[in-house]
């Protein structure tokens, strides 16, 4: 099992490229069910769930060419025939975005089985808002043995009130109201650019699809979506780790091809720490303006804060001078990476969705273990200013959202390193 060795004590210097986003990708790709024609995807990025994802539609029947050479983050995907729409659950057991098929299986083929989501262990992303929604679409749903079957001669258009806010929600049913019969009208909608990123896609393929981006999404069903070729957004989470850990080093730090106006609420917070920012049209400029000062945060559904950069930012306030007070308001089991961030010597206490931290505190470096995504960013943050050398286990939850995360890092001057690198030999 891979491990992660770094040493603190280097502030970050240089340039370091951003990838595409992950969270973009695999809806995209999901929305390639929809058609029978060739859909291309560039700027994908080469993390694991790329990987699941092209196991899981190579399963049901399609053709899924990932790029390698000049074309390594360009995918091909034909789905001409889907022979057998099920996701299995030995695929999808370690991604949360399985569930993102389901929506267009059943606008496709009328049929859908797909295993129950997994993925990283924050708390619940309960799927019945995209059951709630089907069914009101006409589809027939039942659960059986882990499975959720769905069932349907042709979705119906229907006017769907999201009882909360939910991007894999919206983003599945999105897909599913492209080829439904009638007009579909929802409310309460997802804002992330994932969400937009996604519904350009499906316009590029025919789709009719008005408001995306906003709280209400008009949705005019279609009888077919044709082939088309789009470019992935950038990876505003993996930009703001990156923008964290130049502050964090007290470096100096340019984050390249990005879409600044996604980070709108991180830079907002990390210039209230006293963090130099400078903007650009795709890059952002992150210098140290001296110590750190203490700010907190509360994370929100998109623009607002958000939860996927809660763990980082909780790092980089164990080096900002007073206290934080960091409130989790979207998932409820998201603080298993304070214990670790304690081990190394952090002020933390949790109180339910609260965790206080009280800094400037020296990090001495500690064996870690990782446990999940987002918490294993925080930790490689935490090292990078540790006194000593960290060593990271279950660094595979790691390789599940970023691209070659130690070689960007240690391309602007970290000390990192990969013990046992299974990944670079897939």
């Amino acid at each position: 099992m891979d491990k992660f060795v770094v040493r603190g004590g280097n502030p970050l210097l240089g340039t370091i490229k951003v990838s595409g986003a992950k969270n973009s990708a695999l809806p995209c790709m999901a929305a390639a069910i929809l058609t029978e024609d060739e859909v291309i995807l560039e700027n994908i990025p080469q993390v694991h769930d790329i990987e699941t994802e092209r196991k899981l539609l190579t399963s049901m029947g399609a053709e899924v060419e990932l790029g390698y050479g000049r074309a390594q983050h360009r995918t091909s995907i034909q789905c001409a025939i889907l022979s057998d729409p099920v996701a299995k659950y030995e695929i999808v057991k370690t991604m949360r975005a399985s569930s993102l098929v389901l929506g267009p299986l059943i606008a496709r083929t009328g049929i859908a089985r797909v295993a129950m989501p997994g993925g990283c262990a924050i708390g619940g992303r309960p799927i019945d808002l995209h059951i709630k929604g089907l069914e009101a679409m006409g589809a027939t749903i039942t659960q059986d043995h882990g499975y959720l079957e769905a069932r349907t001669d042709r979705l119906k258009g229907a006017h769907i009130v999201f009882d909360k806010i939910t991007v894999t929600g919206t983003e599945d049913l999105l897909m599913a109201a492209t080829l439904a019969e009638g007009e579909t009208l929802f409310e309460n909608c997802a804002r992330e650019p994932e969400v937009t990123d996604l519904a350009a896609l499906l316009i590029a393929m025919g789709a009719k699809i008005e408001g995306a981006g906003t709280g209400t999404i008009r949705v005019q069903g279609v009888a077919k979506l044709h082939g088309a070729r789009h470019k992935i957004n950038p990876d505003r989470i993996e930009a703001g780790t990156f923008l964290l850990a130049g502050a964090i080093t007290g470096g100096d730090l340019n984050i390249d091809c990005c879409e600044p106006e996604h980070l709108g609420s991180l830079i907002a917070k990390l210039e209230q720490c006293g963090v130099r920012i400078d903007v650009g049209k795709d890059n952002i400029r992150v210098r140290s303006g001296g110590d750190l000062k203490a700010s907190d945060i509360s994370t929100e559904e998109y623009p607002g804060f958000p939860t996927d950069m809660q763990a980082q930012f909780m790092a980089l306030a164990t080096q900002a001078e007073g206290t934080t007070t960091v409130t989790e308001n979207i998932f409820e089991n998201r603080f298993m990476h304070v214990q670790e961030l304690i081990r190394m010597g952090a002020n933390i206490t949790v109180s339910g969705r609260t965790a206080t931290i009280r800094g400037k505190t020296p990090l001495q470096s500690a064996a870690v273990m990782c446990s999940d995504l987002r918490a294993s960013a925080s930790l490689v943050l935490a090292a990078l200013v540790a006194d000593g050398e960290s060593i990271l286990d279950r660094v595979y939850h790691m390789d599940r959202g970023y691209e070659r995360l130690e070689e960007k890092l240690r391309g602007v001057g970290a000390q990192i390193r990969r013990m046992g690198d299974v990944f670079s030999k897939r």
